[in-house]
């Protein structure tokens, strides 16, 4: 189960099953429903471990843990024109670069 441990994994409430269920980020199609958060969490977990040997041993790829990735910091972002100039204006007005500014707003919108 070692490749499968570097999983990003995650558990959370299910109203409309009334259960927990348990994700992985990496394999969208999969996941675990149990009556506790424990269960919920072993389950994925196993069933992502199930899911890669048995990709191995079809001599398929499993999909690249994303702990494993190197993260450049970069990337580019297409917005409209008009959302270009607001950003930009407002980045002027606050006495900051544009990419502060949005580097910004998007680290306290995951904190949220």
């Amino acid at each position: 189960m070692m490749m499968a441990d570097h999983y990003t994994y995650r558990v959370t409430w299910s109203a409309e099953d009334e259960e927990f269920v348990g994700l992985c980020t990496e394999f969208t199609s999969l996941s675990w429903l149990a009556p506790t958060h424990e269960e919920a969490f072993s389950g994925i977990r196993q069933l992502v471990a199930d899911c890669v040997a048995d990709m191995e041993a079809n001599g398929e790829t499993a999909p690249e843990p994303m702990a494993d990735r190197a993260y450049s910091g970069r990337f580019v972002v297409r917005v409209p024109p008009e959302t270009h100039r607001s950003l930009a204006m407002k980045a002027a007005e606050e006495g900051v670069s544009l990419n502060r500014l949005i580097s910004a707003r998007l680290a306290a919108d995951l904190e949220r």
